[in-house]
């Protein structure tokens, strides 16, 4: 039957991709909590630290939580936020960086004057920070992807921002006790 084997080839894993824990240079493992807070541990067995790393573009990636099933995201401020839907604020630059650390960097947002690119990075205190605070020849944004296993996925489906039901849980930023409260709906943004 053509049209089942068509189904079958559709929903079948396409996307060789690998399950990574995310080492940062200030000695933390990023960790996404079961209520999708984001962190650092030092803690290299932590079941927290394991992330599906996604290809979703030429070095571009979508990170996501293997036990919760939620993506890192980053909104037009900065902030860093877990997503239940694979959006266009899930999407990150891998970039191989002179000492052979990776950085990942916003596809979405940058510095609007500068055009300097937002990172992913981790402080020395194992607190994610905001995106436009990170500079990519500063250790918090250097990251060592540790190889679990290779593993197939499927492509996300693409959800549009604006449509997204709110993300579960921001991360604690070292900047922001504001953002350490819970969930907020990320603002609603034009990407420059």
């Amino acid at each position: 039957n053509s049209s089942l084997e068509a189904h079958d080839t559709i929903y079948k894993p396409q996307l060789k991709g690998i399950v990574s824990r995310l080492y940062c240079r200030p000695g933390f493992y990023l960790q996404m909590h079961p209520d999708g807070t984001l962190d650092g541990t030092k803690d290299e067995g932590s079941s927290s630290s394991l992330f599906n790393l996604i290809p979703v573009g030429l070095r571009v990636v979508a990170i996501q939580g293997t036990k919760t099933g939620l993506y890192i995201a980053m909104n037009c401020d900065g902030y860093l936020y877990t997503s239940e839907h694979f959006t266009p604020e899930c999407k990150f630059k891998e970039c191989v960086f002179e000492n052979y650390y990776v950085t990942y960097s916003s596809v979405l947002y940058r510095q609007r004057e500068s055009g300097r690119a937002w990172y992913i990075g981790i402080n020395r205190d194992g607190q994610v920070m905001k995106g436009n605070r990170v500079k990519k020849t500063k250790a918090a944004a250097h990251f060592l992807p540790k190889l679990i296993e290779v593993a197939m996925y499927r492509e996300p489906s693409l959800h549009d921002v604006a449509g997204q039901s709110p993300p579960r849980k921001t991360a604690k930023t070292s900047d922001s006790p504001a953002m350490q409260n819970g969930p907020k709906e990320p603002p609603k943004c034009e990407a420059s």
